[in-house]
Order: C-alpha cells, then sequence, then structure tokens
C-alpha cells in the first residue's frame, strides 16, 4: 500500500498546498480519499483522471469534498471515454451537495457520472478492506481504516478528541491524523485535534508511525509536529504535498 500526499492544508488551501487529499493505491487500483479545495489540479501530478478507480470523502466540509465538481466537469466533459460512473463514497448528503453545487435538480443530478453510495461502516473497496468510525466534528464525519495484504492505514479526516478515533487506528502501521489547533489557546469544543492530541492518539492506538497534517495556513507545522512528538515517541511526520510513504517499507 502506498500512500501519496496530494493536498494537506487545513480549513483552505494554502500558499504550498492545495485542501486535504491523498491517493491511496495497492496493487494498481487508485482510490482518493478527501478532494478539497485546488486537489483536482495536484493530483494529476500523481495520477491521470482516467485512472482514479475511486473516491472516498470523510464529511461535507467544503475543504473535503468541493473539488469533486472539478472532478465532475472532468469525466463529464474531458475527452477521456470513460462509459462507467465512478464510485464516490461519503456521507448521504454527498449527491444532494454535488448537485447543488450546479444548480441541478438533485435527481438527475450528477448520477449518470458519479455512483454514490453511502459510506459504510464496513465494506470493500477494490483491494481495501474499509472500516470507518464517526468522529466528533459538527456535521456527520467520520475516519477511514484501510487494510490490505497486512498493511494498513487509518486518516482521521477532521475531529475533535474522540476514543472512536484510537479503537480504529489500534494496531496500524500508519496514522495520518489533523492537528488544526494549537495547545493552550482557547480552541472550540469538539471540532479539531491539537498536534499533541493527535500525539495522544497515535500513543494510544500504538501506531508506529503518524502523519501530521490539516495544519491551517495561519498555523504552524513545526508547531504541531513537535507537539505531538511530545508526546509520541514513535515516527512522526509532518504532511507536504508530494510526500510518498509505502507501506511495505
Amino acid at each position: 500500500m502506498k500512500v501519496t500526499v496530494v493536498g494537506c492544508s487545513g480549513s483552505m488551501p494554502g500558499p504550498e498546498s492545495a485542501a486535504s487529499c491523498y491517493l491511496v493505491e495497492h496493487d494498481g487500483f487508485r482510490l482518493v480519499l478527501d478532494m478539497g479545495h485546488g486537489s483536482l489540479g495536484s493530483l494529476q501530478r500523481f495520477a491521470e483522471v482516467p485512472d482514479i478507480d475511486a473516491v472516498a470523502v470523510t464529511h461535507l466540509h467544503a475543504d473535503h469534498w468541493i473539488d469533486l465538481t472539478a472532478l465532475y466537469v472532468a469525466l463529464r466533459y474531458g475527452p477521456y471515454g470513460i462509459s462507467r460512473r465512478l464510485p464516490v463514497f461519503g456521507p448521504d448528503a454527498t449527491a444532494d451537495r454535488m448537485a447543488d453545487a450546479y444548480g441541478m435538480p438533485r435527481s438527475p443530478g450528477t448520477h449518470a457520472t458519479f455512483d454514490f453510495r453511502s459510506l459504510p461502516l464496513t465494506s470493500v473497496i477494490g483491494p481495501f478492506r474499509v472500516r470507518t468510525a464517526r468522529m466528533n466534528h459538527p456535521v456527520e464525519a467520520y475516519a477511514i481504516r484501510l487494510d490490505a495484504d497486512g498493511q494498513s492505514l487509518v486518516y482521521s479526516g477532521d475531529t475533535g478528541r474522540c476514543s472512536e478515533l484510537t479503537d480504529l487506528a489500534s494496531g496500524a502501521d500508519l496514522l495520518v491524523a489533523e492537528a488544526s489547533c494549537v495547545d493552550g489557546q482557547d480552541n472550540p469544543p469538539d471540532l479539531h485535534l491539537t498536534g499533541k492530541e493527535a500525539g495522544e492518539a497515535a500513543a494510544t492506538a500504538r501506531v508506529p508511525h503518524l502523519v501530521i497534517t490539516h495544519v491551517p495556513p495561519w498555523n504552524s507545522g513545526e508547531t504541531a509536529l513537535t507537539e505531538a512528538r511530545s508526546i509520541f515517541d514513535g515516527r512522526t511526520t509532518l504532511a507536504a504535498p508530494g510526500l510518498v510513504i509505502d507501506l511495505a517499507r
């Protein structure tokens, strides 16, 4: 299993990164996790549009899904000759949100291009065994766990502190965890993690590798990394566009 960070800026795109987007590849299958602002442009550095096999959206805040609208344009009007509908996994309202973005009737909306499927608690997407857990966030939001051939990845999406994340990540090889907030500040409750809280999650789940992500442009990634390392003594990496992690190595 190989993970490529496409975009990792929190809440909005920043000067050096698109918003949330991660490409996960295994056995030739390409699954995209989240498609925030500007991510489709960056994604094409790592995968051609026709080669995307499925998309999973953790929740419907714009910085995690809005570039599905760009992907729709590419698939609907681009010169790719794709006849299949692209599977898109997400919260139940995903299809309606897409139609609303284009001012379309919700039926048929974009169903001719996307095969919308509710994000399951347990399922299979290509070669991946998938589990999800509801996160501590103001809207319906999920963390996603992918397992394949003895390798495992957990992506937190957006969440405040919660035991559901550590339970899902228990025993995983890699935890990609958001760290939008700074420890010691007056942070809104039940919204996002600090670097310290991401480190606590990784330590509790006993994962060997933590990737810190979703740091907004107005905060410091290095601060989030330092906070995480103050709690977690495993390998800790700050996400950056183009970062590739091969779980087999």
